[in-house]
C-alpha cells in the first residue's frame, strides 16, 4: 500500500493528487519547504515510479556513456597503435646508432689500412735500399779485393825485378 501525505503533511489514505502524482510522490515530498528538516519516517515509492526513473535515468546518460565507451576504446586502442610505433622508433634509431658506430668502424678500419699499406710500402723500400747497399758492400769488397790481389801481385813483381836486378856473381867458367 502506498503512502501519500496531504497538502498539510498528514498521512492521506485518499491518494489526494497534486501535480507530482505521475511520480508517486505529493507536492510536499517532491520539493520540501527551504529551511525544513525531512523526517527520518520511511518513503514508500512505487516500483513502477522507480523503474520509470531508472529508465529515464538510463536513456538519458546511457547513449553519452556508450559513446564515451567508445572513444575511450578508440584512443587505448590508437594508444596500442601509438605505442608500437614508437618501439619501432626506438628500434630504428638503435638501429642507426649501431651503424653509426659500425660506420666509425669501418672508417677507424680504413685509417688503420692506410697506416698499414704506408708501411708496408716503408718495408719494401728499406728492402730495397738494403738490397742495393748489400750489393755495394759486395762490389766495394770484391774491388778491394781485387787491388788487394793487383797490389800483392804488384809487389811481388817488384821483388822479382829486384831480385833480377841484384848482381849476382859471374860463373866462373
Amino acid at each position: 500500500m502506498e503512502l501519500e501525505r496531504g497538502e498539510d503533511g498528514s498521512p492521506s489514505s485518499q491518494g489526494s493528487p497534486s501535480h507530482n502524482t505521475d511520480l508517486g510522490l505529493t507536492h510536499q515530498e517532491s520539493m520540501p519547504p527551504e529551511g525544513s528538516v525531512l523526517l527520518d519516517e520511511p518513503v514508500v515509492v512505487d516500483e513502477n515510479v522507480v523503474t520509470k526513473l531508472t529508465e529515464g535515468l538510463l536513456s538519458h546518460y546511457l547513449p553519452d556513456l556508450q559513446n564515451s565507451k567508445q572513444a575511450l576504446q578508440e584512443l587505448s586502442k590508437n594508444q596500442v597503435i601509438l605505442l608500437e610505433t614508437l618501439d619501432q622508433e626506438v628500434t630504428k634509431f638503435r638501429e642507426c646508432n649501431a651503424l653509426l658506430n659500425l660506420n666509425s668502424l669501418f672508417t677507424e678500419a680504413k685509417v688503420y689500412h692506410n697506416k698499414l699499406v704506408n708501411i708496408r710500402k716503408e718495408m719494401i723500400m728499406l728492402h730495397e735500399k738494403t738490397t742495393k747497399l748489400k750489393k755495394r758492400a759486395l762490389k766495394l769488397q770484391q774491388q778491394k779485393q781485387k787491388e788487394a790481389l793487383e797490389k800483392e801481385q804488384q809487389r811481388e813483381k817488384e821483388l822479382e825485378r829486384e831480385r833480377q836486378l841484384i848482381a849476382k856473381p859471374a860463373k866462373r867458367t
